[in-house]
């Protein structure tokens, strides 16, 4: 007897059931992901020596209601937005726009922004979305792993000593925060969803 291993994420509540309108759904939902995640990208909060943006809240929370598959489609069509040239990432367009900016010192990242949906998604989609404690083991592998990707870029730029100071060390403390954010809130959704 075979045993369902995934569920339905949060954002399949508001997808029709199949055909031209799901689709129609998805893509626009892939359009207004790309949109908040603009956004975040471009709001920062102040927190210490350094400037945090919302943008790995922002694909915490659409990966983990969007599930896997348009979780990362969501983040694919954002970077080829970027790619083409849209002012999509936090320092376009002031130090640069396009493949060049993608390929400069915040290109580890934004890489393992794809790879942090995919894993979220993949947690959204067994069901884990709806337990604080296994999302937020989900989200904080997905970090680090994003963490470690942009890591290993940067010390390809500038080394691994000054990739450890400058883009790892002032990011931890606001990057939990945002883990613990994600891990709590939706959840908070599903549990105010299965009261109404």
């Amino acid at each position: 007897m075979a045993i369902a291993t995934t569920m339905r994420p949060l954002v399949s509540l508001a997808l029709p059931e199949k055909g031209a309108a799901r689709l129609a759904m998805q893509l626009l939902l892939a359009i207004v992901g790309t949109l908040v995640l603009t956004l975040s990208a471009k709001t920062r909060v102040l927190l210490g020596p350094v400037d945090i943006s919302m943008q790995t809240l922002a694909v915490f929370l659409i990966a983990a209601a969007f599930g896997m598959r348009l979780g990362v489609a969501t983040l694919l069509l954002y970077m080829a937005e970027g790619a083409m040239g849209l002012p999509v990432f936090q320092g376009t367009p002031e130090k640069g726009i396009g493949v060049a900016y993608m390929l400069g010192s915040t290109g580890g990242y934004l890489a393992g922004f794809v790879v942090m949906a995919a894993i979220v998604g993949w947690a959204a989609d067994r069901g884990w979305d709806r337990h604080p404690i296994k999302l937020f083991n989900a989200i904080l592998v997905a970090e680090i792993v994003m963490m470690a990707m942009g890591f290993a870029w940067l010390a390809l730029l500038i080394g691994p000593e000054k990739s450890w100071q400058f883009g790892i060390v002032p990011f931890i403390v606001g990057d939990l925060i945002k883990v613990g954010l994600a891990a709590s809130l939706v959840p908070a959704v599903w549990s105010l969803l299965k009261r109404s």
